[in-house]
């Protein structure tokens, strides 16, 4: 059994994981630099032009800040500079609504609405909620822990009709998918730096309506204190509150020079594409997705969640794609050994997808999966269309 040499990506797997994904060699460089003060107009310029892009991203025409501190860095603001002590809705289908459940209940008074892990949410349930009084809903907008895509729309209708506050992650979705803040009534986005941003992890951005600003918490964190963010980001030039971490914001900018050069109608149609080609793929080998779907969710257009064959095991399959110099992700918590995910998010297109489905197909030919079609064809037939 060979452990092969990766020669012409210098030594690099190809990470196709529903993040970090992999990070374009021009971000990269503009992080090769010497230090620059963090309170000069060089900083304050890709911090604006970051923030202008990270707008588009979100469908929002409201401010937004970029903290130092990863994704779940963001979710803790939005729930600990607004929800203190609030009474709070958390919608849970899955590991990272479960983790916006479990900060609000840091915060504030949590009603958990869960549903089995890649099964739709209870909407009806969340209405009951409001009419009871919630102040706050908290809900994962693409789940990756099981490859599904929340209805926030339809989310964001209910909560604004009892007038609460709306949190919602985005973190996989915002800069590959449609995410339309404002149109769905969504007061406080989330996105991290490492997904379909394509820039490097350490990174998270917030953006925030006036309606949450007019009911942010007294007692508000130090670290993550949106309204210390606020106060610095009306400054000339723009400035983080404290010391940020510059070579990201920088790797940051240039990333978000690549999305405005594609143009978000553009990037938002290829993570389409891509990922219903890998759906394609899983249903020529005769695979079974993982989410089960209503008329209101939708399989997630930045990840695809599979159930492992039956005599699979995560070792056998996945174990073969990575030597082969490819990482796909496998399933988390309770999902350890029955389910596969390909990540199809950020800077990767055709060439990649297909050199993962041979990886993934070859795998489970030799893991014994019989009958199986030719999923990387079927898989090139969308990508070629």
């Amino acid at each position: 059994m060979h452990q092969y040499t990766l020669i012409f990506m210098e030594n690099e797997r190809l990470l196709m994981l529903p993040g970090p994904v992999p990070v374009p060699e021009r971000v990269r460089q503009a992080m090769m630099r010497q230090a620059i003060n963090h309170r000069g107009p060089e900083f304050g310029t890709a911090y604006a032009e970051s923030a202008a892009v990270l707008k588009e991203c979100f469908g929002t025409k409201n401010e937004v800040y970029i903290i130092s501190g990863s994704g779940t860095a963001g979710m803790e603001a939005a729930v600990a500079n607004f929800g203190r002590g609030k009474r709070i809705a958390s919608l849970v289908n899955g590991k990272f609504g479960e983790r916006l459940r479990d900060l609000g209940r840091r915060y504030g008074d949590v009603t958990a609405i869960e549903s089995t892990w890649g099964t739709p949410l209870d909407l009806d349930a969340l209405a009951a909620a409001l009419e009871g009084g919630v102040e706050m809903v908290t809900m994962v907008h693409n789940e990756t822990s099981a490859g599904i895509l929340n209805p926030a729309k339809d989310v964001g209708k209910l909560v604004r009709k009892h007038d609460a506050l709306f949190v919602m992650d985005g973190v996989t979705s915002v800069g590959g998918d449609e995410v339309l803040a404002d149109e769905w009534s969504v007061d406080i986005a989330i996105v991290g730096s490492q997904k379909c941003l394509a820039a490097p992890a350490g990174l998270a951005a917030v953006a925030v309506s006036d309606r949450a600003w007019e009911r942010i918490a007294e007692d508000r964190p130090y670290y993550l204190d949106l309204a210390a963010y606020r106060k610095n980001g009306k400054k000339t030039p723009m400035e983080t509150p404290y010391t940020p971490a510059v070579p990201l914001f920088l790797a940051l900018a240039e990333a978000m020079a690549i999305i405005r050069e594609e143009g978000m109608a553009a990037r938002i149609a290829r993570h389409r594409r891509m990922s219903a080609s890998v759906r394609a793929a899983v249903s020529a080998w005769g695979l079974s997705m993982f989410p089960q779907l209503d008329a209101a969710h939708a399989y997630s257009n930045t990840v695809t969640a599979v159930v492992m064959p039956e005599g699979v095991t995560d070792s056998a399959l996945r174990g073969t794609v990575k030597r082969m110099g490819i990482e796909i992700a496998g399933g988390q918590d309770h999902l350890k050994g029955k389910i596969f995910r390909i990540g199809s998010m950020g800077a990767v297109s055709a060439p990649e997808i297909l050199a993962t489905l041979a990886a993934v197909q070859h795998a489970l030919k030799k893991a014994g999966v019989a009958g199986m079609g030719d999923g990387v064809g079927a898989a090139a037939e969308v990508l070629d269309a």
